[in-house]
């Protein structure tokens, strides 16, 4: 996360959301544009070609308040994370809305309802896709065919996010990023929220203070609880074990709680309960 800006702030030198007017200075307020995220997945850059600040998925909805200079301002609908996208990884501005999502760590997209036919990409756990009929086991959508089993038609809610997360057991740490091709502490807890229809922010800061209700220290854990230290963020799995994307092991990882906090040399700063 860039220290430097507010992240879900809708505003930058130019342009403003319109919902800001008379709080961003002389910029120019706009409605702006909805769009969806195109691309297998993109990083939310803190500027213009600068750092990834998160990763947004296929299928995400945006709204763009600017274009300049191969970039778009957007801010992210899901948790209104601000920040800058190469324009060429919006997809067109008519566009199916997604009705579906990946429900396994991975999927391959195919020319044919085939698996001897030619993959075209890869979609992570949560990327969108707008699914046109099934038959015979395969979803044929807007862009390619996916067995149906690998998705979520209709997007219903799931009811575990530490089922979810379990999902993605293995995958590699990558800070800043959501699960395409890697996914960190936070993008794990987020992901896992979003698939059971819990509004979450984007990084730990923001979900220590925001998700749920906070448990006192005294306070018996159980699965599903979240436990912060600064900067990092992990899922209570069961009795004396968490499940976090941690660089300790470089993964999705379980881990014993009370080895977790022998090795680390912050203390647990919140304990939350969805």
């Amino acid at each position: 996360m860039s220290a430097a800006r507010d992240r879900r702030w809708p505003a930058n030198a130019r342009v403003a959301a319109e919902r800001l007017r008379g709080q961003a200075g002389d910029v120019t307020y706009l409605q702006g544009e909805a769009r969806l995220l195109g691309a297998e997945a993109a990083d939310l850059l803190d500027a213009p070609g600068g750092a990834r600040d998160r990763q947004l998925l296929r299928g995400a909805a945006l709204r763009v308040y600017e274009f300049h200079q191969g970039f778009a301002f957007v801010e992210a609908e899901a948790d209104g994370y601000t920040g800058y996208l190469d324009t060429a990884a919006l997809a067109p501005a008519v566009q199916p809305a997604p009705n579906a999502s990946v429900a396994c760590r991975e999927t391959l997209v195919w020319e044919a309802p085939n698996a001897r036919s030619m993959a075209r990409s890869r979609l992570s756990f949560g990327a969108g896709v707008h699914v046109l009929e099934e038959a015979k086991g395969w979803a044929r959508c807007d862009i390619g065919h996916i067995p149906a089993n690998h998705l979520n038609i209709g997007r219903r809610p799931q009811t575990d996010p530490v089922e979810v997360a379990e999902r993605l057991l293995g995958m590699p740490y990558l800070w800043g990023a959501n699960g395409a091709g890697g996914i960190d502490c936070s993008g794990l807890v987020q992901l896992a929220c979003h698939a059971c229809g819990i509004a979450c922010p984007g990084d730990s800061d923001m979900q220590a203070a925001e998700l749920g209700q906070a448990l006192p220290e005294s306070a018996r854990l159980q699965r599903g609880d979240l436990l912060f230290w600064k900067g990092h963020v992990a899922w209570v799995s069961g009795p004396d074990q968490i499940l976090h994307a941690n660089g300790y092991s470089m993964n999705v990882a379980y881990e014993g709680l009370s080895a977790a906090m022998a090795r680390m040399d912050d203390a647990v700063i919140a304990r939350r309960r969805l």
